[in-house]
């Protein structure tokens, strides 16, 4: 599995100076941490999930959360179990006959609702449960999410490789009285089952719904002032560079309407520069769709440090990933501060001549880069995310620049 594995070699040999690198459920935590990209939800109550995965329904998918929580009625549990445990199985004897490879589907976890529904499907899903990548933990908090990760801890003991992500969306950790000492609580938690924690993910809609409050399709989640301020408090507890974890994007839960409220948000000059009347046009589709909005959020969810994004729709997937590629720019800088980072030196300009790479400041991020560039791949030079939005490519082939 890989990202972009939709499109066609000629393409990702024409728009990639370092093409997105393979992966799966056994590659190494730090790497597969990275190589999420955009997680589609989608409710266990949905038929044919296996089916849908075999023909490759979803193009360039590359992880997916069957979930049994929120998405499902409270009066569905039952039934959503039953789906689950036989989509599974299907799964399971399908790759036993050769209609599939495991390097073919994405990585697959189960969002559950409980410790309880925890071990009852460990003891359910006898003929598919090493299908699963891990178990999402929503509602996370450090009682009742110790118990989740220690009965993961056993599962995994008895031959089975499954990882947790946590998301972070209770009242406890919104609500400013309470929210660092629940911070600080979960993150001891988690530093004590690392080895486990794949993503940490914050639950932005639950957050907003103890307030009443809900974001439209013109505004990204950091213009709620109360969701930004938690996000920020989440970033400070839980990236930190002495014991980091990869944070995800909270999910954007708008597709295809027309009707706007306010100006669209991406501009038209680089569309047109890069792609002529085809890249207005291109624009113009993608604010249709409600598509600039996502773009908007995912570049802030980058500069506040995120990684991927939760998806509830698949037209989501190619802007996650596109957006989150490495620039020639970004990797060619961290290269760089890497090379040096040997003590000789404090300071230099960039490749590219127009910025200050300082050594020990930027070696974090510098290394963040380069594990991303594994996943997600680097750009050349002349292409940017605009063109992997595009299925054609306009843009001649060019030449990667060494300065």
């Amino acid at each position: 599995m890989r990202l972009f594995s939709d499109l066609p070699d000629e393409k990702l040999n024409q728009v990639f100076y370092k093409q997105p690198g393979y992966f799966n459920k056994r590659s190494d935590r730090n790497l597969l941490a990275y190589a999420l990209g955009a997680t589609l939800y989608m409710p266990a109550t949905r038929p044919n999930i296996h089916q849908d995965l075999l023909s490759k329904k979803h193009a360039g998918l590359t992880s997916m959360v069957i979930c049994l929580e929120d998405a499902i009625g409270d009066d569905e549990v039952e039934k959503a179990e039953d789906l689950l445990t036989l989509e599974l199985g299907n799964l399971s004897m399908d790759l036993a006959k050769g209609l599939c490879h495991e390097g073919d589907l994405p990585l697959i976890f189960v969002r559950i609702r409980s410790y309880e529904q925890l071990v009852r499907l460990k003891n359910r899903i006898q003929n598919g449960m090493h299908m699963l990548t891990g178990i999402v933990i929503p509602k996370f908090s450090p009682l009742e999410g110790s118990k989740i990760l220690s009965e993961i801890n056993h599962i995994n003991s008895n031959g089975y490789c499954l990882y947790a992500m946590p998301i972070l969306e209770t009242k406890q950790i919104i609500q400013k009285e309470t929210r660092l000492e629940e911070l600080i609580g979960i993150k001891k938690v988690l530093d004590q089952y690392e080895d486990l924690i794949l993503n940490v993910r914050i639950g932005a809609t639950d957050f907003s719904g103890l307030y009443g409050i809900r974001r439209n399709s013109d505004m990204t989640v950091y213009d709620i002032a109360v969701i930004r301020d938690c996000i920020s408090d989440i970033i400070n507890i839980f990236l930190r560079a002495d014991n980091p974890y990869v944070i995800s994007g909270p999910v954007w839960e708008y597709f295809s309407s027309k009707e706007r409220l306010l100006k669209p948000q991406i501009r038209q000059t680089p569309f047109r520069e890069r792609l002529g009347q085809d890249g207005l046009k291109m624009r113009t589709d993608l604010i249709d769709k409600h598509m600039d909005g996502l773009i908007r959020e995912i570049a802030m969810d980058m500069t506040n440090g995120l990684t991927g994004k939760t998806i509830i729709h698949p037209t989501h997937i190619r802007p996650v990933q596109a957006l989150n590629t490495v620039t020639a720019e970004e990797y060619l800088d961290a290269l760089s501060i890497v090379d040096q980072a040997n003590g000789k030196k404090g300071v230099m300009k960039s490749t590219y001549q127009n910025k200050m790479n300082e050594i020990k400041p930027h070696l974090y991020w510098a290394r963040k880069i380069l594990l991303k560039s594994e996943i997600y791949g680097v750009l050349y030079e002349e292409y940017t995310y605009i063109d992997l939005l595009k299925n054609k490519i306009f843009a001649s082939d060019p030449q990667f620049v060494r300065r």
